[in-house]
């Protein structure tokens, strides 16, 4: 018997495939229903949230949120954005959540400043497609969606957090098939 045998390996479990789809659905509708606002979205809110309580397995929720907004919206250079992006604030989340717990206030302070700093994060592409000069012209055009984007997740995970953290709790501690250390 190989000395493998014997050992669980990590994976997914129906009730994580099941939560994952779940919460990828959630997070894509209400961005769709949110869009008439400018740049008001749950995205940012719920990305931070499933990071905190479910660790790794958010990376499959935001990469299948991508592939939806690809096929919603169209594969465009935006795209190869929101594979990064999002990665990027799974990788801070995860980095200023290893020391301590923190509140909604401080949450929503990294909310926001994600928000504002967006556009920034969105224009690297734009190096390669034009050159620094357009990359910089391109963030500077957008500042003006950035300040919504950063005040509207500064408010919603301010007000959102402590609710959402308490449900996103009980989904955990109903099994989630993973110990605090595997993630």
């Amino acid at each position: 018997m190989p000395a493998e045998a014997g050992r669980t390996r990590p994976g997914l479990t129906a009730r994580d495939v099941t939560f994952l789809a779940l919460a990828t659905a959630l997070v894509f509708v209400l961005q769709i229903a949110m869009a008439p606002l400018p740049n008001i979205e749950p995205v940012t809110l719920l990305f931070v949230l499933y990071t905190l309580h479910f660790g790794r397995k958010t990376l499959l929720a935001i990469y299948a949120f991508a592939l939806l907004e690809g096929v919603y919206y169209g594969f465009h250079l935006w795209w190869v954005m929101y594979l990064y992006v999002w990665t990027i604030l799974y990788l801070l989340v995860r980095l200023l959540s290893r020391r301590r717990r923190h509140g909604a206030l401080f949450w929503a302070a990294v909310a926001g400043g994600y928000g504002l700093a967006f556009g920034f994060l969105c224009c690297f592409p734009y190096v390669a497609l034009g050159g620094i000069g357009m990359a910089l012209s391109w963030w500077i055009a957008g500042i003006p969606f950035d300040i919504p984007h950063g005040i509207g997740n500064f408010f919603l995970m301010l007000v959102l957090f402590h609710p959402l953290d308490r449900v996103m709790t009980l989904l955990r501690l109903g099994g989630t098939g993973q110990s605090e250390k595997e993630r």
